[in-house]
């Protein structure tokens, strides 16, 4: 088997649509299966150790479960292969990687239990590689908001440069390249972004890089619906399938970043505000004096 081919293995039914395909490649199926075994064996190691906390925990793994759920719908369904056909699938395959799977696994704080999945020995090695220096470095300016925001800015504003987004449409490593690139910088925003027990959290700073970042995807969104060119001719070839001409798939690509997906940026926004108001609120309350 060729590389590529290693890298676009489907299976389809039916009548050999594209978008009938199930993707099945080696590099999608063990990622996630091994990610969702570490969690279950590290999960199952935590809970037999300790009764305390099990409502958090419970809570922390139906987060997991279901952002790792939403990254198989993305890579594994029949979604990813009608996404490399029509622009549309391609577009929700890219907002459940970014909007949905990173904040939800984000949220589920799944390192703590994966680590315990580890024998006690690589747990060690990897938590003195962790305090070494250069990473420390490294990881204090990578996890700064504005950084972090500016970094999946770039990815999600480079990939759909048209030479690379049809590059990657036709090189299996490139498309799973792009589809890394965010998940990963996906990940990293919402973990800076996202508040956390135990950390001093820059809710303000938050809110506004969240809103920045719905203001851009919704502005990409926004110029795939008003262009009246084809941004990507080649992954509009099967919109007929679908009753749309491939101008019309580009336009619902594009209000499908610009809204449900802006929405869901600036409603986490919303949120974060409301949170933020709040704990200044009972810190302002608890510093008062009785009288």
């Amino acid at each position: 088997m060729s590389f590529d081919a290693l890298f676009s293995t489907s299976i389809c039914y039916g009548s050999g649509a594209p978008q009938a395909g199930w993707t099945l490649a080696f590099p999608i199926t063990f990622p996630l299966a091994a990610a969702v075994s570490l969690y279950i064996a590290g999960a199952s190691r935590l809970w037999r150790r300790s009764g305390r906390g099990r409502p958090l925990r419970s809570r922390q793994a139906l987060l997991f479960f279901a952002g790792w759920a939403a990254l198989a719908v993305a890579l594994v369904s029949p979604i990813h292969a009608l996404g490399e056909h029509v622009f549309a699938a391609h577009m929700v395959e890219h907002e459940l990687l970014m909007a949905i799977a990173a904040p939800l696994l984000v949220a589920s704080r799944p390192m703590a239990a994966m680590m315990w999945a580890l024998p006690a020995r690589l747990r060690q090695t990897l938590g003195a590689a962790g305090h070494t220096n250069i990473f420390q470095v490294i990881w204090a300016v990578m996890s700064r908001p504005v950084v972090a925001t500016f970094l999946h800015g770039i990815a999600i504003w480079t990939w759909h440069v048209p030479a690379l987004f049809e590059a990657a449409l036709q090189q299996g490593f490139l498309h799973y390249a792009q589809h890394a690139s965010f998940l990963g910088t996906g990940l990293l925003f919402w973990w800076v972004l996202l508040p956390r027990p135990g950390r001093e959290q820059d809710c303000g700073g938050a809110v506004m890089h969240l809103f920045f970042t719905s203001l851009h995807t919704g502005l990409l969104g926004a110029l795939f619906v008003v262009s009246r060119r084809l941004w990507y001719p080649e992954n509009a070839i099967g919109s007929k399938l679908w009753g749309l001409s491939p101008l019309e798939d580009q336009q619902l690509a594009g209000l499908l970043m610009w809204i449900p997906a802006g929405l869901i940026y600036g409603g986490a926004a919303l949120l974060l505000a409301a949170f933020w108001i709040g704990t200044s609120g009972r810190r302002h309350a608890s510093h008062l004096p009785i009288i």
